[in-house]
């Protein structure tokens, strides 16, 4: 039954799940490990790894016209069409850049260079990335930076916050899809219905880096200008960064061959292996989904698959609060205390902040990696943390982010050894 707290995988398909990836139980050197730090990082499909070695290792120019060259290119054309699976799209540019990060500076260049305006809108909790993009951009172009505040109660940002910030002269907004500190969704629908409800011709921006590996993403239902994701936290390989521009979007001045279309981004020979990748994580997504349903179109049985990890996840979000099989949740552990923890599980993603007593963040996350566990710190000093923790009030934070393939099992024993640790130190 689907309950606002998730369901799980049939412990079958969560063996088989499980099996896909490399490292979820063991390190490299064959020690047991328990890694929850997939917000910075993420799982690899053993599929992903070996496609990108495999496709990597021919020799071949795909800017050729002989067997190999057309089948390299063939690769590259599918990876596109999968791109576009993911996002919902049926037209736009594709941008395979280096990082998600260095394509979203282009994008915001790109837009904040050509479009009239006195301000641009953003979030206080936005990705450096995002956020000092718009900051630069803003300053150069002599432009307001409108900065949208936190909710501390919900770990994001109220929707009426942001719409309050924009008006006829905004030139830009960008906002994030979910949180990498609280997991909290952001309703992009309702953000792009009601800005656009003020200027019609608003360009919008989104980074989907945290939400891609998630949830759904649907660029149908709210057709922005910009996207971007990472495949490497996507169960995908570090190499490559993912973004999308609207048709007029693409067509703003850009870097560019002079010779290539008005709307082409991309720059110099493509690296068909990155598409190869993006293919298996649609693959796997659409095998997963067939467990559940079958379903005769690509997309919608990426879908089902989507929303399966999803429920998943929420599952594993309400085991790690309120506890499983004897084991006491972060909610009721003595010396632990949760940070931005509201109950709608169905507007946060799999990731919680949390701290324990006696314990500096960064103290208790050597605690943990003892014990064989990996989470991260989240701490004032660190320029990926700074302006989010202080607009929640906070100093430092345990961030705890698992994975749809990590099982309630895995969930249990970190529970566990959350409570010695914090029997040893609070």
């Amino acid at each position: 039954m689907l309950t606002q707290k998730g369901q799980l995988f049939p412990d079958a398909l969560q063996i088989a799940i499980k099996d896909k990836f490399f490292h979820v139980d063991v390190d490299i050197d064959g020690k047991e490990r328990l890694f929850m730090d997939n917000a910075g990082g993420s799982f690899r499909l053993k599929a992903a790894v070996e496609k990108l070695a495999q496709i990597d290792a021919i020799p071949d120019c795909p800017e050729r016209v002989h067997q190999r060259a057309l089948y390299l290119q063939r690769i590259q054309e599918q990876g596109e069409r999968d791109i576009k699976i993911i996002l919902n799209t049926d037209e736009g540019s594709i941008y395979a850049s280096l990082t998600a990060s260095g394509a979203m500076f282009d994008m915001v260049r790109a837009i904040a260079e050509n479009v009239p305006g006195d301000n641009m809108v953003t979030t206080v909790l936005e990705h450096p990335s995002s956020f000092d993009a718009m900051q630069f951009y803003a300053g150069r172009t002599q432009r307001e930076l409108r900065v949208a505040r936190s909710n501390p109660e919900t770990g994001g940002v109220d929707i009426d916050e942001i719409i309050r910030l924009i008006d006829k002269n905004t030139c830009l907004l960008s906002v994030m899809h979910a949180s990498n500190i609280s997991g909290a969704k952001f309703d992009i629908e309702q953000i792009v219905h009601r800005a656009r409800q003020i200027k019609p011709d608003l360009f919008i921006i989104v980074d989907a880096v945290q939400h891609a590996p998630h949830a759904i993403i649907d660029l149908k239902k709210y057709p922005v200008d910009g996207i971007n994701f990472a495949p490497y936290k996507f169960f995908g390989c570090r190499g490559s960064g993912i973004s999308w521009l609207s048709p007029r979007a693409a067509a703003f001045p850009h870097h560019k061959l002079a010779g290539k279309p008005e709307q082409a981004w991309e720059l110099g020979s493509p690296a068909p292996a990155q598409f190869a990748v993006l293919t298996e994580i649609v693959d796997y997504v659409c095998w997963l989904g067939a467990h559940f349903r079958q379903a005769d179109d690509r997309r919608e049985q990426f879908c089902i698959g989507m929303e399966a990890i999803a429920l998943h996840e929420r599952a594993l979000l309400a085991a790690l609060l309120e506890g499983v099989d004897g084991a006491t949740g972060l909610r009721n552990i003595s010396g632990v205390r949760t940070f931005l923890d509201h109950d709608d599980l169905a507007q946060r993603e799999l990731i919680l902040a949390m701290s324990i007593d006696g314990l500096s963040p960064t103290e208790a996350v050597r605690e943990y990696e003892k014990r064989g566990v990996i989470v991260y710190e989240r701490i004032a000093s660190s320029i990926y943390s700074k302006r989010m923790l202080e607009s929640f009030g906070l100093v430092g934070a345990i961030r705890v982010s698992p994975l749809h393939c990590q099982s309630l099992q895995d969930i249990r024993k970190f529970l566990q050894i959350t409570a010695e640790i914090a029997e040893n130190f609070s």
